[in-house]
Protein backbone atom coordinates (compact mmCIF):
# COMPACT_ATOMS: atom_id res chain seq x y z
CA UNK A 1 0.00 0.00 0.00
CA UNK A 2 1.60 3.42 0.48
CA UNK A 3 4.53 2.82 2.35
CA UNK A 4 5.54 0.98 -0.39
CA UNK A 5 4.75 3.55 -2.79
CA UNK A 6 7.68 5.33 -4.59
CA UNK A 7 8.71 9.18 -4.03
CA UNK A 8 6.73 10.66 -6.82
CA UNK A 9 3.49 8.46 -6.02
CA UNK A 10 3.79 9.88 -2.02
CA UNK A 11 4.10 13.15 -3.14
CA UNK A 12 0.91 13.00 -5.19
CA UNK A 13 -1.60 10.86 -2.70
CA UNK A 14 0.40 10.94 0.01
CA UNK A 15 -2.01 11.87 3.40
CA UNK A 16 -5.21 12.33 1.74
CA UNK A 17 -7.87 12.71 3.52
CA UNK A 18 -11.14 13.51 1.54
CA UNK A 19 -14.40 15.31 2.90
CA UNK A 20 -17.85 13.80 2.63
CA UNK A 21 -18.00 15.25 -1.07
CA UNK A 22 -15.15 13.18 -2.19
CA UNK A 23 -13.41 15.78 -3.96
CA UNK A 24 -10.42 14.90 -5.98
CA UNK A 25 -8.03 18.25 -5.34
CA UNK A 26 -7.88 18.74 -1.84
CA UNK A 27 -9.61 20.73 0.69
CA UNK A 28 -8.66 23.68 2.46
CA UNK A 29 -10.11 24.31 5.17
CA UNK A 30 -9.56 27.61 5.85
CA UNK A 31 -10.52 28.23 9.20
CA UNK A 32 -9.26 28.66 12.91
CA UNK A 33 -11.65 26.53 15.17
CA UNK A 34 -13.96 24.09 15.11
CA UNK A 35 -17.42 23.02 16.74
CA UNK A 36 -18.42 20.51 19.44
CA UNK A 37 -21.35 18.57 19.30
CA UNK A 38 -21.66 18.62 23.05
CA UNK A 39 -19.58 20.22 26.12
CA UNK A 40 -18.32 16.79 26.88
CA UNK A 41 -16.97 16.22 23.24
CA UNK A 42 -15.11 19.55 23.57
CA UNK A 43 -13.59 18.49 27.09
CA UNK A 44 -13.16 15.02 25.62
CA UNK A 45 -10.85 15.90 22.86
CA UNK A 46 -8.79 18.98 25.27
CA UNK A 47 -7.87 15.88 27.32
CA UNK A 48 -6.98 13.93 24.32
CA UNK A 49 -7.43 14.97 20.70
CA UNK A 50 -7.74 11.92 18.09
CA UNK A 51 -5.77 11.25 14.82
CA UNK A 52 -8.55 12.85 13.21
CA UNK A 53 -9.59 15.56 15.51
CA UNK A 54 -9.15 18.99 15.92
CA UNK A 55 -9.13 21.60 18.34
CA UNK A 56 -7.70 25.13 16.94
CA UNK A 57 -5.80 25.83 13.63
CA UNK A 58 -2.22 26.96 15.95
CA UNK A 59 -2.65 23.35 16.91
CA UNK A 60 -3.40 21.42 14.06
CA UNK A 61 -5.94 21.41 10.66
CA UNK A 62 -7.21 19.18 7.98
CA UNK A 63 -5.50 20.72 5.36
CA UNK A 64 -1.89 21.26 7.12
CA UNK A 65 -2.30 17.33 8.42
CA UNK A 66 -2.50 16.59 4.91
CA UNK A 67 0.55 18.02 3.95
CA UNK A 68 2.35 16.82 7.40
CA UNK A 69 1.38 13.57 6.42
CA UNK A 70 2.33 13.46 2.91
CA UNK A 71 5.63 15.04 3.39
CA UNK A 72 6.59 13.06 6.36
CA UNK A 73 6.10 10.29 4.03
CA UNK A 74 7.79 11.61 0.91
CA UNK A 75 11.19 12.45 3.73
CA UNK A 76 10.76 8.92 5.40
CA UNK A 77 9.92 10.00 8.73
CA UNK A 78 7.01 9.24 10.86
CA UNK A 79 5.66 12.15 11.69
CA UNK A 80 6.03 16.40 10.49
CA UNK A 81 4.79 19.66 12.19
CA UNK A 82 4.05 22.23 9.54
CA UNK A 83 5.39 26.12 10.14
CA UNK A 84 5.20 29.65 9.28
CA UNK A 85 8.36 29.70 7.12
CA UNK A 86 11.53 27.18 6.99
CA UNK A 87 13.30 29.91 10.00
CA UNK A 88 10.06 28.78 12.25
CA UNK A 89 10.64 25.28 11.60
CA UNK A 90 14.91 25.51 12.06
CA UNK A 91 14.36 27.85 15.37
CA UNK A 92 11.52 25.08 16.40
CA UNK A 93 13.49 22.34 16.27
CA UNK A 94 16.40 23.64 17.83
CA UNK A 95 14.57 25.52 20.48
CA UNK A 96 12.06 22.95 21.50
CA UNK A 97 14.78 20.51 22.68
CA UNK A 98 17.19 22.82 24.14
CA UNK A 99 17.96 24.40 27.22
CA UNK A 100 20.33 26.06 29.31
CA UNK A 101 23.32 24.17 29.71
CA UNK A 102 23.03 21.83 26.52
CA UNK A 103 25.73 21.78 24.17
CA UNK A 104 25.28 21.34 20.24
CA UNK A 105 27.70 21.25 17.74
CA UNK A 106 26.87 23.03 14.63
CA UNK A 107 28.75 23.59 11.08
CA UNK A 108 29.76 26.82 10.78
CA UNK A 109 28.94 27.50 7.08
CA UNK A 110 25.38 28.32 7.11
CA UNK A 111 22.36 30.56 6.24
CA UNK A 112 23.00 33.61 8.13
CA UNK A 113 19.49 33.75 10.21
CA UNK A 114 20.62 29.82 10.93
CA UNK A 115 23.72 31.50 12.20
CA UNK A 116 21.69 33.97 14.12
CA UNK A 117 19.79 31.17 15.92
CA UNK A 118 22.60 29.25 17.17
CA UNK A 119 24.94 32.30 17.86
CA UNK A 120 22.37 34.65 19.45
CA UNK A 121 19.19 33.30 20.31
CA UNK A 122 20.48 29.92 21.31
CA UNK A 123 23.41 31.23 23.91
CA UNK A 124 21.38 33.96 25.22
CA UNK A 125 19.35 31.41 27.27
CA UNK A 126 22.25 29.33 28.11
CA UNK A 127 23.10 27.23 25.10
CA UNK A 128 27.04 26.22 24.41
CA UNK A 129 27.30 26.21 20.84
CA UNK A 130 30.70 25.26 19.47
CA UNK A 131 31.23 25.76 15.51
CA UNK A 132 33.50 23.05 13.36
CA UNK A 133 34.58 22.58 9.42
CA UNK A 134 31.46 20.78 8.51
CA UNK A 135 33.17 18.15 5.98
CA UNK A 136 36.02 17.70 8.06
CA UNK A 137 34.57 14.35 10.37
CA UNK A 138 38.11 14.76 12.46
CA UNK A 139 36.65 18.11 13.48
CA UNK A 140 33.14 16.88 14.08
CA UNK A 141 34.55 14.18 16.35
CA UNK A 142 36.84 16.61 18.49
CA UNK A 143 33.94 18.76 19.70
CA UNK A 144 31.38 16.09 20.24
CA UNK A 145 31.61 15.27 23.90
CA UNK A 146 29.71 12.68 25.72
CA UNK A 147 26.75 15.97 27.35
CA UNK A 148 26.27 16.93 23.35
CA UNK A 149 22.80 17.52 22.99
CA UNK A 150 22.34 18.23 19.16
CA UNK A 151 24.62 18.54 15.82
CA UNK A 152 22.97 20.82 13.70
CA UNK A 153 24.17 20.93 9.99
CA UNK A 154 22.80 21.87 6.02
CA UNK A 155 23.18 18.93 4.30
CA UNK A 156 24.67 21.36 1.79
CA UNK A 157 25.48 24.68 2.76
CA UNK A 158 24.14 28.03 1.65
CA UNK A 159 25.48 29.59 -0.64
CA UNK A 160 28.89 28.02 -0.56
CA UNK A 161 27.95 24.48 -1.72
CA UNK A 162 29.74 22.40 0.74
CA UNK A 163 28.50 18.96 0.90
CA UNK A 164 28.59 17.63 4.44
CA UNK A 165 28.67 13.61 5.25
CA UNK A 166 25.07 12.25 6.71
CA UNK A 167 26.13 8.98 7.79
CA UNK A 168 29.79 9.74 9.19
CA UNK A 169 28.49 12.93 11.58
CA UNK A 170 25.44 10.96 12.28
CA UNK A 171 27.62 7.87 13.37
CA UNK A 172 29.59 10.28 15.53
CA UNK A 173 26.68 11.89 17.50
CA UNK A 174 24.67 8.83 18.26
CA UNK A 175 27.70 7.70 20.04
CA UNK A 176 27.18 9.92 22.53
CA UNK A 177 23.14 9.95 22.30
CA UNK A 178 22.92 13.12 20.61
CA UNK A 179 20.27 13.86 17.88
CA UNK A 180 20.79 14.90 14.44
CA UNK A 181 19.15 18.15 12.96
CA UNK A 182 19.45 18.25 9.39
CA UNK A 183 18.72 21.49 7.33
CA UNK A 184 17.79 19.42 4.33
CA UNK A 185 16.80 22.63 1.53
CA UNK A 186 19.59 22.55 -0.99
CA UNK A 187 19.77 18.90 -1.15
CA UNK A 188 15.77 18.49 -1.69
CA UNK A 189 13.05 16.40 -0.42
CA UNK A 190 13.58 14.31 -4.17
CA UNK A 191 16.95 13.81 -3.81
CA UNK A 192 17.94 13.41 -0.42
CA UNK A 193 17.60 10.35 2.20
CA UNK A 194 18.47 11.96 5.10
CA UNK A 195 16.75 10.17 7.66
CA UNK A 196 17.76 6.63 5.75
CA UNK A 197 21.06 7.93 6.48
CA UNK A 198 21.54 8.94 10.18
CA UNK A 199 19.63 12.40 10.29
CA UNK A 200 16.59 11.99 13.48
CA UNK A 201 15.40 15.74 11.99
CA UNK A 202 14.82 16.73 8.71
CA UNK A 203 14.17 20.93 8.58
CA UNK A 204 12.87 22.03 5.39
CA UNK A 205 11.79 25.74 3.80
CA UNK A 206 8.73 24.66 2.07
CA UNK A 207 9.34 28.03 0.72
CA UNK A 208 11.83 26.75 -1.51
CA UNK A 209 11.52 23.71 -3.78
CA UNK A 210 8.20 22.17 -2.41
CA UNK A 211 6.60 25.26 -3.79
CA UNK A 212 8.64 25.98 -6.08
CA UNK A 213 6.72 29.26 -8.01
CA UNK A 214 7.56 32.07 -5.22
CA UNK A 215 4.15 32.07 -3.86
CA UNK A 216 4.09 31.51 0.05
CA UNK A 217 5.70 31.01 3.38
CA UNK A 218 6.33 27.70 4.76
CA UNK A 219 7.92 25.25 7.18
CA UNK A 220 8.08 21.70 8.09
CA UNK A 221 10.42 19.42 10.54
CA UNK A 222 10.25 15.98 9.97
CA UNK A 223 11.05 13.53 12.49
CA UNK A 224 10.30 10.37 14.70
CA UNK A 225 6.18 10.77 16.21
CA UNK A 226 7.62 10.73 19.52
CA UNK A 227 9.62 14.33 18.82
CA UNK A 228 7.23 15.94 17.11
CA UNK A 229 4.16 14.84 18.99
CA UNK A 230 5.99 14.79 22.37
CA UNK A 231 8.78 17.75 21.55
CA UNK A 232 7.93 19.93 19.09
CA UNK A 233 4.48 20.11 18.82
CA UNK A 234 3.86 21.56 22.84
CA UNK A 235 6.24 23.96 22.03
CA UNK A 236 4.80 25.53 18.08
CA UNK A 237 1.58 25.15 19.18
CA UNK A 238 2.13 27.32 22.31
CA UNK A 239 4.72 30.23 20.50
CA UNK A 240 2.47 29.85 17.50
CA UNK A 241 4.34 29.26 14.68
CA UNK A 242 1.68 27.24 12.86
CA UNK A 243 1.17 26.88 9.15
CA UNK A 244 -1.76 28.68 7.47
CA UNK A 245 -4.26 26.30 5.88
CA UNK A 246 -3.94 28.16 2.27
CA UNK A 247 0.14 28.03 2.19
CA UNK A 248 -0.34 23.95 3.32
CA UNK A 249 -3.00 23.94 0.48
CA UNK A 250 -0.32 25.40 -1.76
CA UNK A 251 2.62 23.19 -0.39
CA UNK A 252 0.53 20.09 -1.30
CA UNK A 253 0.02 21.24 -4.85
CA UNK A 254 3.68 21.83 -5.23
CA UNK A 255 4.26 18.53 -3.98
CA UNK A 256 2.50 17.40 -6.89
CA UNK A 257 5.04 18.16 -9.28
CA UNK A 258 8.28 18.62 -7.12
CA UNK A 259 10.21 15.56 -8.60
CA UNK A 260 9.32 17.01 -12.34
CA UNK A 261 10.63 20.47 -11.19
CA UNK A 262 13.55 19.53 -9.40
CA UNK A 263 15.16 17.16 -11.73
CA UNK A 264 14.61 19.42 -14.66
CA UNK A 265 16.32 22.19 -12.36
CA UNK A 266 19.33 19.42 -11.67
CA UNK A 267 19.72 19.01 -15.05
CA UNK A 268 20.21 22.57 -16.49
CA UNK A 269 22.28 23.46 -13.14
CA UNK A 270 24.54 20.21 -14.70
CA UNK A 271 24.25 21.83 -17.55
CA UNK A 272 25.12 25.51 -17.05
CA UNK A 273 27.94 24.54 -14.65
CA UNK A 274 29.77 22.53 -17.17
CA UNK A 275 28.94 25.25 -19.77
CA UNK A 276 30.96 27.83 -17.50
CA UNK A 277 33.75 25.31 -15.71
CA UNK A 278 36.62 27.09 -16.80
CA UNK A 279 35.36 30.73 -17.95
CA UNK A 280 37.91 33.56 -17.82
CA UNK A 281 35.87 35.91 -15.58
CA UNK A 282 35.14 33.21 -12.81
CA UNK A 283 37.86 32.83 -10.43
CA UNK A 284 36.10 29.52 -9.25
CA UNK A 285 32.11 27.79 -10.04
CA UNK A 286 30.99 25.37 -7.14
CA UNK A 287 28.42 22.85 -8.18
CA UNK A 288 28.49 20.01 -6.24
CA UNK A 289 27.66 17.99 -9.77
CA UNK A 290 31.10 18.64 -10.92
CA UNK A 291 33.92 15.78 -11.07
CA UNK A 292 36.12 18.68 -9.86
CA UNK A 293 33.93 20.32 -6.68
CA UNK A 294 35.30 18.75 -3.16
CA UNK A 295 32.52 16.02 -2.27
CA UNK A 296 31.41 14.84 -5.86
CA UNK A 297 32.00 11.30 -4.60
CA UNK A 298 30.04 11.95 -1.56
CA UNK A 299 27.35 13.40 -3.86
CA UNK A 300 27.36 10.65 -6.01
CA UNK A 301 26.76 8.52 -2.82
CA UNK A 302 24.46 10.82 -0.54
CA UNK A 303 22.41 12.33 -3.52
CA UNK A 304 22.44 9.74 -6.03
CA UNK A 305 24.61 12.02 -8.12
CA UNK A 306 22.62 14.67 -8.72
CA UNK A 307 24.24 18.31 -7.61
CA UNK A 308 21.07 20.33 -6.79
CA UNK A 309 19.32 23.36 -8.46
CA UNK A 310 21.83 25.75 -7.28
CA UNK A 311 25.33 27.10 -8.21
CA UNK A 312 27.63 29.77 -7.03
CA UNK A 313 29.96 31.71 -9.18
CA UNK A 314 32.87 33.92 -7.91
CA UNK A 315 33.19 36.16 -10.28
CA UNK A 316 36.63 38.18 -11.11
CA UNK A 317 36.76 41.91 -10.22
CA UNK A 318 34.64 41.63 -6.78
CA UNK A 319 31.60 43.34 -6.07
CA UNK A 320 31.75 45.85 -9.08
CA UNK A 321 32.03 42.96 -11.45
CA UNK A 322 29.12 40.68 -9.40
CA UNK A 323 26.70 43.96 -9.43
CA UNK A 324 27.65 44.40 -13.75
CA UNK A 325 26.69 40.55 -13.94
CA UNK A 326 23.71 40.95 -12.13
CA UNK A 327 22.49 43.97 -13.66
CA UNK A 328 23.37 42.64 -17.39
CA UNK A 329 21.27 39.38 -17.09
CA UNK A 330 17.75 39.15 -19.00
CA UNK A 331 16.77 36.33 -18.44
CA UNK A 332 16.96 35.33 -14.51
CA UNK A 333 15.55 37.92 -12.13
CA UNK A 334 17.54 39.38 -9.01
CA UNK A 335 15.80 38.35 -5.92
CA UNK A 336 17.32 36.23 -2.23
CA UNK A 337 14.97 33.20 -3.02
CA UNK A 338 16.03 29.94 -4.46
CA UNK A 339 14.26 26.57 -5.70
CA UNK A 340 12.03 28.53 -8.05
CA UNK A 341 10.25 28.02 -11.03
CA UNK A 342 11.96 31.33 -11.94
CA UNK A 343 16.25 31.33 -12.15
CA UNK A 344 17.25 33.74 -9.82
CA UNK A 345 20.83 35.29 -8.74
CA UNK A 346 21.75 36.42 -5.44
CA UNK A 347 24.79 38.08 -3.90
CA UNK A 348 24.90 36.67 -0.04
CA UNK A 349 27.57 39.71 0.75
CA UNK A 350 25.07 42.32 0.53
CA UNK A 351 22.22 40.36 1.01
CA UNK A 352 21.77 36.67 2.36
CA UNK A 353 24.81 37.00 4.88
CA UNK A 354 25.67 40.59 5.19
CA UNK A 355 25.06 40.71 8.84
CA UNK A 356 28.16 38.63 9.26
CA UNK A 357 31.84 40.37 9.48
CA UNK A 358 34.00 40.71 7.06
CA UNK A 359 36.04 37.74 9.02
CA UNK A 360 32.94 35.51 8.68
CA UNK A 361 32.47 36.23 5.04
CA UNK A 362 36.04 35.35 4.26
CA UNK A 363 36.60 32.49 6.45
CA UNK A 364 33.10 30.71 4.86
CA UNK A 365 34.02 32.11 1.49
CA UNK A 366 31.87 34.24 0.73
CA UNK A 367 33.51 36.79 -1.06
CA UNK A 368 32.78 40.09 -2.74
CA UNK A 369 32.41 38.52 -6.28
CA UNK A 370 30.16 35.25 -5.17
CA UNK A 371 26.58 34.63 -6.92
CA UNK A 372 24.57 32.37 -5.68
CA UNK A 373 22.56 31.48 -8.81
CA UNK A 374 19.12 29.22 -8.07
CA UNK A 375 18.61 27.65 -11.90
CA UNK A 376 15.22 27.64 -12.61
CA UNK A 377 12.81 25.99 -15.32
CA UNK A 378 14.07 27.89 -18.43
CA UNK A 379 15.81 26.56 -21.60
CA UNK A 380 18.94 25.66 -20.74
CA UNK A 381 20.59 26.99 -23.57
CA UNK A 382 19.29 30.52 -22.77
CA UNK A 383 19.89 30.67 -19.52
CA UNK A 384 23.76 29.84 -20.75
CA UNK A 385 23.82 32.67 -23.70
CA UNK A 386 22.46 35.02 -21.46
CA UNK A 387 24.80 34.30 -18.25
CA UNK A 388 27.91 34.15 -20.69
CA UNK A 389 27.32 37.27 -21.94
CA UNK A 390 26.46 38.74 -18.12
CA UNK A 391 29.81 37.23 -17.55
CA UNK A 392 31.47 39.01 -20.81
CA UNK A 393 29.62 42.26 -19.33
CA UNK A 394 31.41 41.55 -15.93
CA UNK A 395 34.80 42.22 -17.06
CA UNK A 396 34.10 45.22 -19.51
Amino acid sequence: MSENWSKRTQAVHGGIRRSQYNEVSEAIFLTQGFVYDTAEQAEARFIECGPDEFIYARYGNPTVSMFEQRIAALEGGEDAFATASGMAAVNGALTAMLRAGDHVVSAKALFGSCLYILENILTRFGVEVTFVDGTDLEQWKAAIRPDTKAVFFESMSNPTLEVIDIAGVADLAHAVGAVVIVDNVFSTPVFSKAIEQGADVVVYSATKHIDGQGRALGGVIIGTRDFIRGTVEPYLKHTGGALSPFNAWIMLKGLETMALRVNAQAETAQKLAEALEGHPALERIMYPGLKTHAQNGLVRTQLGGKGGTVLSLDIRGGKAAAFAFLNAMTVPVISNNLGDAKSIATHPATTTHQRLSDAQREELGITPGLIRFSVGLEDADDLIKDVKNALEVSQA
